[in-house]
């Protein structure tokens, strides 16, 4: 399954997730991008944005490092909640102010 995000400039969108989340581009087009990161599969469209759109799911090693590193990139990135002892998530914004979860699992 893929997500998909509009953005409302998908040159700078297409920017801000490979360089500051790490994704890597599979398909480019002018219209939209298809990009990959792990598991996550996202495409980019321009567009108006929804508020209330769809919600990636990124699974990260650490989502405290993650988080603080996004944030001193300048990165709009939400508080580390910690759900009983099984996952870190932290809410991650891309600049149009679609939302991502970076998922940690937490081993015993």
């Amino acid at each position: 399954m893929r997500i998909w995000y509009r953005v409302r400039d998908l040159h700078t969108a297409r920017a801000f997730y490979t360089r500051k989340l790490g994704f890597s581009e599979t398909e480019v087009d002018e219209d939209w991008a298809k990009l990959e990161r792990g598991g996550t599969r996202i495409a980019l469209a321009e567009g108006e944005p929804l508020p209330e759109g769809p919600v990636a799911s990124v699974d990260v090693v650490n989502a405290k490092a993650e988080a603080d590193h996004l944030r001193d990139e300048q990165v709009e990135v939400g508080t580390v909640l910690e759900l009983r002892h099984e996952i870190r998530i932290v809410d991650v914004f891309d600049p149009d102010g679609n939302r991502l979860q970076l998922v940690e699992e937490l081993r015993s």
